[in-house]
């Protein structure tokens, strides 16, 4: 029988690798999974989105569907801005791992720099908090969606840059979204939250409940 279809979109300068283990978990939960790389630090976030438009064309043209999305960091803010202007035909529900929303104090501090453009690329420069940042330009997403955030810090040496909870990356409120269905925190750093054999679970558990397994 057709299976339901799982698009994978890892976070700024990663590569599809990080998202294995979660693809694996998948698969063996009965999905079909899209996991390629894209190239997160050579463009702009606009034209990274693309990406989400191409693997929702290859799914539908398998006959597997919904797709549904489970995304880290950057990956979440693709899937937010392709939306804002297409449709929702065929699609699912959606999980965000460590999802800048409304942006990174660590964009806020460090993106004049000149290392700091050459790591992240032109989607680095537009991750800022300000209100005018990307992501808090951005409307509402009508889907169902899923986010977890992280607790612990994967990256102490960032951590005088935010004033409460964060994952080393991104701070646990600036994860939230309005009008997402289930919001769970976990006692995880932002770089591996994607290899947490806890968040596989939870992640599978919104995917076909709409809800995170409450613990």
């Amino acid at each position: 029988m057709p299976k339901e279809c799982v698009v994978l979109l890892h976070g700024l300068g990663r590569t599809r690798l990080s998202m294995r283990a979660l693809q694996r978990d998948l698969e063996n939960s009965g999905f079909c999974v899209w996991n390629k790389s894209y190239p997160s630090t050579k463009k702009s976030i606009e034209e990274l989105s693309c990406a989400v438009g191409q693997a929702i064309a290859q799914c539908v043209e398998k006959n597997a569907t919904p797709v549904h999305f489970v995304t880290h960091s950057l990956g979440g803010i693709l899937v937010r801005h392709y939306f804002q202007d297409h449709g929702l035909e065929h699609i699912g529900r959606v999980v965000m791992l460590g999802p800048p929303n409304h942006g990174s104090e660590i964009v806020d501090h460090w993106r004049d720099k000149w290392w700091f453009k050459l790591a992240t690329g032109p989607s680095g420069q537009e991750l800022g908090t300000e209100s005018t940042s990307l992501p808090n330009s951005l409307k509402p997403l009508n889907l169902e969606v899923g986010i977890i955030a992280g607790c612990k810090s994967s990256d102490p040496w960032f951590s005088p840059l935010f004033s409460t909870e964060n994952d080393g990356k991104v701070s646990v409120a600036s994860a939230r979204l309005e009008g997402m269905k289930d919001f769970w925190v976990v006692n995880r750093g932002h770089i591996f939250m994607a290899n947490s054999t806890e968040v596989s679970r939870q992640v599978v558990s919104f995917l076909k409940t709409g809800m995170f397994e409450k613990t």
